[in-house]
């Protein structure tokens, strides 16, 4: 057996999965959007139930959803025919997955949902199963096959479900004008939260650490303020305080065979010009985007009226664990 191959002909057969289940995509996924967005409104949540593999899928979707924005739960239907019923209230959604349709313990949860008056989203294979016509709305997610040899255990209908949950909390995120700025609030810890949360006013480096010099002086007085800082780049600046440009040490190195005398000479002749900069308010998240687009290690940081107020340096990110 070749291990490498069965595990890409697995694959295949998923994304062919994936592929067909994105092409069916209709009217009914809209409607589900619609229902959530109308719930939320409300006051009320989406519920997500699901036996077996769905409800470790379920876990995953619920804790998609809520991540961004979308309040959700996850509820075991044999746990809430047994009191759990109450995680579930009449402003509520249900989002009841099954690929057959026919899980009976699924099954006996719809009726007193419906009882409740509640909406019920199904997501399912199975468009004629009991679970669908049970459904106030329809997420088809059919496949043409498992990828287990036996066409049994749930792969390819586990992934498509998955996945079209995940186009649920995106399309969502995006219909509620869910921003960063909130993506942050939710994330309060770890790497994400610190990247999130903390501003560039909160890293930048400023009084002596920030180094500058003024137009008309030497590359040597330049070096000389780089060297005090302890910093990578200088800010070099007009009278008013305004920025004119950056010179760092990447600029000292091109510079340094090709012109003569390079440490007398003015600083105008070595830096760069209308340099990229950052305002204080910008998140440290921005910071990172910069860094890896424009392939740079030093910004200058500069106040509305292009004032400059403080460096950040690449170095010190790590440091704050941001990187």
């Amino acid at each position: 057996m070749d291990y490498i191959q069965r595990a890409r002909e697995v694959l295949d057969i998923e994304m062919a999965g994936l592929e067909k289940v994105k092409n069916e995509i209709g009217g009914g996924f809209s409607a589900a959007v619609g229902a959530i967005l109308a719930t939320l409104d409300n006051g009320g949540k989406v519920v997500v139930a699901g036996v077996g593999k769905n409800l470790h899928i379920g876990n995953k979707i619920a804790a998609t959803l809520t991540s961004t924005g979308t309040p959700a739960v996850v509820m075991h239907p044999i746990e809430a025919m047994h009191g759990d019923f109450g995680i579930l209230s009449d402003r509520d959604i249900l989002l009841a997955m099954s690929y057959s349709g026919a899980s009976d313990e699924l099954i006996a949860l719809l009726q007193p949902v419906k009882r409740k008056g509640v909406k019920i989203i199904a997501m399912t294979g199975e468009p004629d199963s009991a679970l669908a016509k049970h459904s106030d709305i329809l997420i088809s997610i059919k496949v043409d096959q498992e990828a287990c040899p036996f066409n049994m255990a749930p792969t390819t209908s586990t992934t498509a479900t998955l996945a079209l949950g995940d186009a649920l909390a995106m399309v969502l995120l995006e219909a509620r004008g869910f921003k960063i700025e909130d993506y942050a609030k939710l994330h309060p810890g770890g790497a994400i939260g610190r990247t999130l949360l903390l501003r560039v006013e909160d890293v930048m480096r400023t009084g002596e650490k920030c180094a500058t010099v003024n137009t008309g002086q030497p590359v040597r007085e330049a070096l000389i303020a780089m060297t005090g800082a302890k910093a990578g780049c200088v800010a070099i600046i007009h009278p008013d305080n305004t920025l004119a440009g950056i010179m760092t040490d990447g600029d000292l190195r091109r510079h340094l065979i090709e012109t003569p005398n390079l440490v007398e000479q003015p600083v105008e002749q070595v830096m760069t010009v209308n340099p990229i900069t950052l305002k204080p308010d910008m998140l440290a998240l921005e910071i990172l985007n910069i860094y890896e687009k424009h392939n740079i290690d030093d910004l200058i940081v500069v106040d509305s009226g292009n004032r400059v107020i403080g460096a950040v340096d690449i170095q010190d990110l790590p440091k704050l664990k941001i990187l």
